[in-house]
């Protein structure tokens, strides 16, 4: 940690994923002060979300596949003098000198980031890696209670051991699809089927992706076992375009798509359950990224990642990501990127260049499964026949109420050609997620046609923060600590923090 109060941190992690242990663990056993941020007042992410310990779970383990990586993780992330602040919702991210080459994280804490006072961490260097979000593509009677996201169902077994119902179809597309329904079903749900509206052909286009990646085959023929003793049904090229009920989910409908993900008439089918798990995949979480201006790149499946380097650097200097925000490809991949990112940093940060075997190694394995990612990526991507078969009085923006018919309207008869027009002529987006449940579909809505275009919105919060923490600027915010040896993980580790006036900004973040 920094010698004194008044001393940056040499890096600020920012998220305690796979991504985020793995650099800050590595940064701070290469010589490195090091702070870890993180929404959550547990490690691991949205990969290895664990039971409450009230719960009493035997074997939390039993969730997650590689567990051994992320038990390593966090042992030396308990043997290191890193930082670790959970419960702290990064909001921005400034630059405070830029002669100096010093940052400043801004964080709120407390339940959802509006609970506590701010908190302002000075460092050298940042490392982003906040993960990403699943994608919702809207369809009739998706705002029905029992509908929830494919990635919220396996959230829910993993930390609170709940099921999101009894008999649950699980659709969308893309491979969390696989390893939901599997996930669902050994916990003692029925699923009755797993709708995927892409299929897997693509992947055979790439043999090379394929081969030098063996453990992607090892982990599809796990899921695809455990679904075959389940005798749960796979139906490709299909998706669910209506759910029934009126109270909750009582029926959905299956219908098979064409080439362009449009329904296929006389296919459809109803199959009864109480709530469907759905999802299309998942956009990286760049915004704390575009509000200080670094360069994305354009996915195959319409989203945007953060254009990186060879080492994982930013456009801007002194920024590195790793993991999700520079495309969607796993945990292993994470880790692989973070470790990577941290010695890269090391090697600026403290003026040398004695690692060159480590990095040539790691940028080979991030190679590798970088590779597979865009495959699989481009094999997911959805068809623009989906918006097409859209009802008019389809709700795409749930926090507003904006249907699909006054998008349409927007842009067909009003003339908008960006998504920040529809949001003035629509208030889509306005919302409390900002555009991160509607924002893809509403880009798909826009195309018409035509090719997807990204979204590429610069906010200055990245994350809903209150006005208290704005007019909290000015004032020197002193995060104070727990002593270290205390379990990072658990909740009492959440620092508290105090505004002393004649007080230095400390370097937390």
């Amino acid at each position: 940690m920094p010698l004194s109060a008044s001393e940056p941190y040499d890096l600020a992690v920012i998220g305690a994923g796979s991504a985020g242990l793995a650099g800050a663990v590595t940064a701070g056993e290469l010589g490195l002060s090091v702070v870890l941020l993180d929404t959550s007042t547990h490690t691991g992410g949205q990969f290895y979300r664990t039971p409450a310990p009230a719960l009493g779970a035997v074997r939390p383990e039993a969730l997650h596949h590689d567990w051994s990586a992320y038990a390593d993780l966090r042992r030396r992330l308990a043997q290191s003098d890193v930082r670790h602040l959970p419960g702290h919702h990064v909001w921005s991210v400034t630059k405070d000198d830029e002669a100096a080459d010093v940052w400043s994280v801004h964080a709120v804490t407390g339940a959802d980031g509006g609970g506590e006072r701010p908190v302002r961490v000075r460092c050298r260097a940042v490392l982003l890696a906040t993960g990403a979000y699943e994608r919702q593509l809207p369809f009739p009677g998706w705002t029905l209670p029992g509908v929830v996201g494919a990635g919220g169902a396996q959230a829910m077994l993993k930390s609170g051991l709940v099921l999101p119902g009894r008999r649950v179809v699980v659709a969308g597309s893309g491979p969390l699809l696989l390893a939901v329904a599997s996930s669902l079903a050994a916990a003692g749900a029925r699923v009755p089927a797993v709708v995927e509206a892409s299929g897997y052909l693509r992947y055979a286009r790439h043999p090379r992706a394929l081969v030098s990646n063996p453990h992607k085959a090892a982990e599809a023929l796990v899921h695809g076992a455990a679904l075959l003793w389940h005798r749960v049904r796979v139906r490709l090229r299909s998706a669910v375009t209506e759910v029934h009920g009126t109270d909750r989910v009582e029926a959905v409908t299956v219908m098979r798509l064409d080439r362009d993900w449009r329904p296929v008439q006389g296919t459809g089918r109803r199959i009864d359950c109480d709530a469907l798990a759905v999802g299309h995949g998942l956009v990286p979480q760049v915004e704390l990224a575009t509000a200080l201006g670094c360069a994305t790149r354009p996915l195959p499946d319409g989203t945007r990642a953060l254009a990186l380097d060879g080492v994982q650097e930013t456009s801007v200097r002194s920024l590195w990501a790793a993991g999700e925000t520079g495309g969607v490809g796993g945990a292993q991949l994470a880790r692989v990127e973070g470790e990577l990112a941290a010695v890269a940093a090391a090697a600026r940060l403290l003026g040398c260049s004695a690692h060159a075997g480590r990095v040539r190694e790691l940028q080979r394995r991030r190679g590798r499964m970088r590779a597979f990612a865009e495959v699989m990526t481009a094999a997911h991507a959805p068809g623009p026949g989906w918006a097409r078969r859209l009802p008019d009085d389809t709700d795409v923006c749930r926090c507003e109420e904006v249907t699909a018919g006054r998008i349409r309207e927007a842009v067909e008869d009003l003339g908008a050609r960006d998504a920040r027009t529809v949001k003035l002529l629509t208030r889509a987006g306005m919302g409390w997620c900002q555009g991160r449940m509607c924002g893809p579909a509403v880009a798909c809505l826009m195309a018409r046609d035509q090719a997807v275009e990204p979204l590429a919105e610069r906010r200055p919060f990245a994350v809903p923060v209150p006005l208290s923490a704005l007019a909290a600027l000015d004032d020197p915010v002193v995060p104070v600590v727990n002593e270290p040896g205390g379990d990072a993980d658990a909740p009492g580790g959440q620092s508290e923090t105090t505004s002393e006036p004649d007080a230095a900004p400390d370097a937390d973040g």
